[in-house]
């Protein structure tokens, strides 16, 4: 019997593989469906060589593209020498050509050498059926800006020049907007200038004459949020001969209101910190995830084609430490429950699916898994992919759940954890100046008391120590702007942007860090009750969330293309817990009429392979903690 299961699982493997690319050229435009492919950061953060990587390439060529993996990505730092000194945040260590454009370090790219760039390795990897893909950073360098490297008009030629005079960094580079996580790396350009207008285009232009089909553009959405530079970029994209997939990445966060200003112009965009291949990186995916969904982001029109919300990397097989410059040197540490429930939210949320092992190395439970057929087509053609709110739960937990869900009952357990949206977003009103006894003012966050449990957060304005003619200066240049003190730390200040990347557990942890005159920590309080960040333009907010240490369960429901009905149950829990749910809310969910009225499903579920047979009223299973269960579910009504 199981060598049946396993011949029909090969056989609709063969089948969607097929109609994956059939479908993938029939969509039109880009991104018709969620991107696939390998990104070279889990398994080897920024040291990958040229060779690794072709090696890498070339098995996803042989065992991952017949199942849409298309893309290979070299991840951050491809242009920094692998040296004693250099780390993700060294400074000078960057190889520039003439027009202060990052191009590979030729110590591990070695087919640079001479100014060809990635063309070679673009090449390559076109000749093995796929498609090449880089990482880049926001702006500029710092090593340009000090530099003062002229700017390359790819229009007319030569370097730019406008008013009679020849540009160069420091005339477009904005020294105050760089990288919260990489200060010493890269900064914004001013593009409402001529010459920051070019200096983005010769970048874009450079990648199109390289090859390159895929551009992951980091420290430039969530808290880095620059919308000028993601438009104008998004527009450059349109005008270049080759099509360019467009993927944005944030430091640890997104917001539906911040993904409905940018989607229009991007094909996938991150909406979660890094994830690395912890619990609670998973668990932290399922609030984000339910609510881009809520919004009807999944698949929106996006540039030349659709938009996608990225839930990241996969971190599944063979990965390196974070923060180390040793390669691949340890195993997934998820169990084989929590990558099921990974990966069968990545797919339900129809998120694109970007590999993070070393292929290399490249287990047959691990290639299994990223090549399932039923999660393939899910996350390829299902529509109506939502989170499934109608469960029951066996267990304490139930009321828990309940509880938390309601904002009428928001009781002792609940803290508040500062945040970023759009300025657009009602959930960013609710700040207030107040004057303190002591002198000092204070801005606290008071919105509707009914919502927020009758709680207030405040922090302080900084004084200005007036010390030096550069503070002076500074504080004349940005007049009703103001720094905000941590209450129990009085020298560290609200920062806009992370310090470093972090992974989603981490995301909550750095909202302080040491007072310094930048923009990142400058803010202005705005007629309406919100509060602007001068950095990104974007406005505080107050999350509350519970410190129960209990996660529930979630549900989540999709159409399939034949009619089917996919549904899934997560179990947040450690402990193995009972999850059911009713037929007839499956169809007020899917607005069905045909199982309204007495209507029945029959029923298999895909991890442990059993049919549940004809299901007619409620559908129940015990899943294990942090692990799911995957229905598959043909249903019809009571009369047909």
């Amino acid at each position: 019997m199981r060598g049946f299961v396993r011949a029909v699982g090969f056989f609709l493997s063969l089948l969607i593989c097929r109609e994956f690319s059939e479908a993938a050229v029939r969509g039109g435009g880009q991104a018709s469906s969620p991107p696939r492919g390998w990104n070279s950061y889990d398994s080897f953060l920024w040291t990958i060589s040229e060779t690794t990587f072709l090696r890498n390439a070339e098995i996803v060529s042989k065992k991952l593209l017949p199942y849409g993996y298309e893309y290979v990505v070299v991840d951050y730092l491809w242009y920094r020498r692998n040296i004693t000194g250099a780390y993700e945040n060294s400074y000078g260590y960057d190889v520039l050509d003439e027009w202060g454009r990052v191009v590979p370090d030729p110590g591990r790219w070695p087919s640079s050498v001479g100014g060809k760039g990635f063309k070679e390795v673009a090449d390559k990897v076109h000749a093995m059926g796929l498609k090449f893909g880089i990482h880049v950073m926001r702006g500029m360098s710092l090593q340009a800006f000090n530099g003062n490297t002229p700017i390359l008009d790819v229009i007319k030629g030569g370097a730019y020049k406008e008013d009679n005079r020849q540009w160069g960094a420091k005339d477009i580079g904005l020294i105050e907007k760089k990288c919260g996580w990489m200060d010493n790396g890269f900064m914004s350009v001013n593009t409402a200038t001529g010459a920051g207008k070019a200096f983005l285009r010769s970048l874009y232009q450079q990648y199109a004459d390289w090859g390159v089909d895929f551009v992951k553009h980091d420290c430039i959405f969530g808290e880095d949020l620059n919308i000028d530079e993601i438009s104008f970029v998004s527009e450059t994209l349109k005008e270049l001969d080759r099509p360019i997939l467009y993927s944005l990445s944030p430091g640890k966060f997104a917001t539906p209101a911040m993904a409905q200003d940018v989607s229009g112009m991007v094909n996938m965009y991150r909406i979660t910190a890094d994830d690395w291949d912890t619990w609670a990186d998973v668990e932290s995916h399922f609030d984000i995830s339910r609510d881009m969904a809520a919004a009807r982001l999944i698949g929106a029109e996006g540039l030349r084609g659709n938009s996608w919300p990225d839930l990241d990397m996969l971190p599944l097989g063979w990965l390196t430490e974070v923060g180390s410059k040793q390669g691949p040197n340890r195993r997934c540490g998820l169990t084989l429950d929590e990558q099921r429930t990974q990966m069968t939210l990545w797919s339900m949320a129809r998120s694109p699916l970007m590999f993070g092992g070393d292929l290399r190395q490249l287990d047959g439970t691990t290639y299994n898994l990223i090549t399932h057929p039923t999660l393939l087509e899910i996350n390829s053609f299902s529509t109506n992919n939502m989170e499934f709110p109608h469960i029951n739960v066996r267990k304490a937990h139930s009321a828990l759940i309940q509880s938390s869900r309601s904002a009428k009952n928001i009781s002792a357990d609940m803290v508040g954890v500062l945040g970023l949206t759009s300025c657009m977003d009602s959930k960013a009103i609710g700040w207030v100046d107040e004057a303190e006894k002591q002198g000092l003012d204070k801005i606290c966050w008071k919105p509707d008391m009914e919502s927020s449990g009758n709680r207030s957060f405040c922090l302080h304005k900084r004084k200005p120590l007036l010390t030096s003619d550069e503070e002076v200066n500074y504080l004349k240049q940005n007049h009703g702007k103001f720094q905000l003190l941590a209450a129990e730390r009085m020298d560290f200040c609200l920062d806009s942007s992370m310090r470093r990347k972090v992974t989603a557990v981490e995301q909550t942890s750095n909202s302080f860090s040491e007072c310094k005159w930048n923009s990142n920590q400058l803010w202005e309080l705005s007629h309406n009750g919100t509060l602007v960040s001068s950095y990104s333009g974007l406005c505080a907010k107050m999350n509350l969330v519970t410190d129960t240490g209990e996660g529930g369960a979630r549900a989540w429901i999709a159409n399939g293309r034949r009619g089917e009905i996919y549904l899934s149950f997560f179990n947040l829990n450690p402990s193995k817990t009972v999850i059911s749910a009713e037929i007839n809310h499956l169809a007020k969910a899917l607005n069905d009429p045909n199982l309204r009225q007495g209507g029945t499903c029959r029923c298999t579920e895909v991890w442990s392979g059993t049919n549940f047979g004809v299901v007619k009223q409620t559908l129940s299973i015990a899943v294990q903690g942090h692990g799911c269960a995957l229905f598959v579910l043909h249903c019809k009504s009571a009369t047909s």
